[in-house]
């Protein structure tokens, strides 16, 4: 017996891990749930407790037959973690329930069976115990490592294929599992580097096995049934795959290593620092391959499960790559998604713009083809016809299968040239892709020819969308200039009615100096106007500058002064500096056409009255004349509606331009009319405080 076994750190360790699993047990005695997850776990506890207990009844007196007995319960502690694992996963005799979809756990879980009887065979040794042959020493460790990584994979996957809402159940328990097996992989690691157990690491792993049981018992708290919903896709089982052909792969290299160092002579130790160089590099360029991880895929699709694609991702895929790009390239958002879909790296498009046929218009990693082809060639019209998926190579090989297709020299020949796939959309082809060959082998399967003809739809109609949103766009922007037309030409005719009003005095005023420098500045003014309708024809126009405090009461003077001079009647009635959010040169067209509507409506007999005032925060602009005035049902239907006139000679514009404008500056336009009784328009406008004044007038 050790008579200093009270010093020993693995005795305190796993003392403490044997208590921590007997209490495990209990609790799960306590809160029993009949099913098979409950059970295993059970049975884990129990085994994990047995084997602590055990490992410091041996460290205490180290006799062979509880060496023995610690290694064959720590081998049934693992073995029974690994069902428990399983049987989460939903697996049964090496195979997956049908309902839960895959094929491919039948030679995964065989494997790990297989490591689990290699490691019982060769890696069951009482703790300390020397192998007089070192390779089987080496397989020992190198088969308790496997084990260990196979573990590591079931959680991963355990945690990977349960759905972010209930992953707050599961984490403790794959967190708590994942750190059991990931010890073992430092232990069994640094024993197959120095060909022996570290003792040290051997004595923490009780502790360390210990410090997981709080965790797991943290889910039991949080789902005491047991039930949680896992489910599989192609991505989750591709990293496990990924993960465990990384495990190994370091397993062989390390048996190489071994073999290096014991054959190699005075060569070994340097040929295996080199070979373990050589693995990492080796192994990094596999994961930043394309190739790599298409071939992982492709592996993974047909060896796990039934169907080659997990629909709902490829369509989420696809979806993402059409909309993800910028709009103003949709040809090569069409390229990419199809292409994704087969693990292809380029192509190009082609596609109809009107009577031009049909014409190359984006290429990724593909090469040039400048020619044209019309709607009659046979490739359109094939495409067109059938509707099929075309190998390039088929079609080449055997050209009697399509009937006679001959493919354009351009497409023939092109070197990485694959598959031709169309873009119909209703009964109209708006073009075709042609895919480079890619990165694996592709079996040209019913469900891939079904996958791309889908595929092929969609990006068809996602191009056709895009063509119309580009017109739509072209047909707004003439739009919009045609409506700045309308405008100018509204405001045109009111610079000729002051043109012609000048021309109407010019014959008895003509000789009269005041009258001639008013005519000046009329004129003047006029093509100051003109010059400026002009610069709102141009595209960039449509962007105007912010609006700007401006002195409302001024710019009706200005209309009293000069804009109606010669027209008797207009009188104008504003406080000083009343200030308003406009821009000045509209603001002063609007108060002009509705002082022009005023007289015109007045047949010139009565005057006008405009009036100004701050009321609160808005400024107010009253426009009142004594004329015929307007009807309910006119100003409901028609008086704000554009091209709605009862002028002979109107446009129908100024009233509909006039409160388009008000409302861009944030105002109102209000109007109180009847038939005989004259009409008064008033203009709400956004005032501008006076503190704010001051400091705009100091800038």
């Amino acid at each position: 017996m050790n008579d200093t076994w009270y010093a020993l750190p693995g005795v305190w360790a796993y003392g403490a891990a044997a208590l921590a699993f007997a209490w495990m047990s209990a609790q799960l005695v306590l809160q029993w749930h009949p099913g098979g997850k409950p059970a295993m776990l059970l049975a884990m506890a129990a085994a994990s407790a047995g084997a602590a207990a055990v490992s410091v009844a041996f460290l205490i007196e180290p006799t062979l037959g509880l060496g023995w007995l610690v290694a064959l319960l720590d081998f049934l502690r693992v073995a029974v973690t690994i069902g428990f694992l399983l049987a989460l996963l939903g697996v049964r005799g090496g195979v997956r329930k049908a309902e839960r979809g895959g094929r491919g756990w039948a030679p995964l879980t065989g494997l790990g069976l297989l490591l689990l009887t290699l490691w019982f065979l060769v890696g069951v040794r009482p703790p300390g115990s020397v192998e007089p042959n070192a390779l089987i020493r080496q397989l020992a460790y190198g088969s308790a490592l496997g084990v260990a990584v196979f573990g590591l994979v079931l959680v991963e996957q355990c945690y990977r294929r349960t759905p972010p809402p209930s992953r707050w159940h599961i984490r403790p328990l794959t967190l708590g599992f994942a750190g059991l097996f990931a010890f073992d992989v430092a232990v069994y690691s640094d024993a197959l580097l120095f060909r022996t157990i570290d003792f040290d690491l051997w004595s923490a792993r009780g502790l360390a096995q210990a410090l997981t049981v709080p965790l797991i018992l943290l889910t039991l708290r949080r789902r005491a049934d047991w039930s949680f919903d896992l489910s599989v896709s192609r991505g989750v089982v591709a990293g496990s795959t990924a993960l465990l052909l990384t495990g190994l792969y370091l397993l062989v290299v390390a048996g190489a290593g071994f073999l290096l160092r014991q054959f190699g002579g005075s060569w070994g130790r340097a040929l295996e620092s080199v070979l373990v160089f050589a693995a990492f590099l080796l192994l990094a360029a596999l994961a930043l391959s394309a190739t790599f991880r298409a071939k992982v895929r492709v592996l993974v699709a047909k060896h796990f499960f039934s169907y080659r694609y997990d629909y709902r991702e490829q369509w989420l895929r696809l979806t993402n790559t059409l909309t993800s790009i910028d709009a103003a390239q949709p040809w090569s958002a069409c390229i990419q998604a199809i292409g994704a879909l087969v693990e292809s790296s380029g192509g190009a498009l082609w596609f109809r713009a009107g009577d031009q046929g049909y014409r190359q218009v984006e290429r990724l990693n593909f090469p040039s083809a400048p020619d044209a082809l019309s709607d009659d060639d046979p490739l359109p019209r094939f495409l067109f016809r059938t509707n099929w998926i075309l190998d390039i190579g088929d079609v080449s090989r055997h050209p009697a299968n399509y009937e006679g297709l001959v493919l354009p020299a351009g497409l023939a020949n092109a070197r990485d040239a694959w598959l031709i796939v169309p873009l119909l959309t209703g009964a109209e082809l708006v073009g075709f892709i042609v895919l480079s060959k890619p990165r694996v082998k592709i079996d040209l399967d019913w469900e891939v020819l079904d996958l791309l003809k889908t595929a092929g739809r969609q990006a068809a109609g996602y191009l056709a969308y895009a063509q119309a949103t580009e017109a739509l766009l072209e047909a707004r922007k003439f739009d919009a200039f045609n409506r700045m037309a309308t405008f100018v030409v509204h405001d045109l005719k009111n610079l000729i009615a002051q043109l012609q009003l000048l021309l109407s005095n010019a014959e008895r005023h003509r000789d009269n100096p005041d009258f001639q420098r008013d005519m000046m500045r009329t004129i003047e003014h006029v093509v100051g106007r003109m010059h400026q309708l002009t610069l709102q024809l141009r595209p960039e126009a449509s962007a105007r500058e912010r609006p700007q405090p401006v002195d409302v009461g001024a710019v009706a003077q200005r209309i009293q002064s000069s804009r109606m001079r010669g027209r008797a009647g207009l009188s104008v009635e504003a406080d000083a500096g009343v200030l308003a959010w406009a821009h000045e040169d509209l603001l002063e067209r609007v108060l002009a056409h509705l002082v022009q509507n005023g007289f015109d409506a007045s047949d010139g007999e009565q005057g006008v009255q405009v009036k100004v005032e701050r009321r609160g925060d808005e400024v107010l602009v009253e426009v009142t004349d004594q004329g015929k005035g307007m009807s309910p049902e006119f100003m409901r239907e028609r008086l704000f509606k554009p091209f709605q006139t009862t002028k002979e000679t109107g446009t129908g514009i100024g009233a509909f331009e006039c409160q388009q404008y008000v409302q861009q500056v944030g105002g109102r336009i209000e109007v109180k009319s009847a038939p005989g009784k004259g009409t008064k328009v008033s203009v709400h406008l956004r005032g501008v405080a006076p503190a704010r004044a001051d400091v705009e007038a100091a800038a």
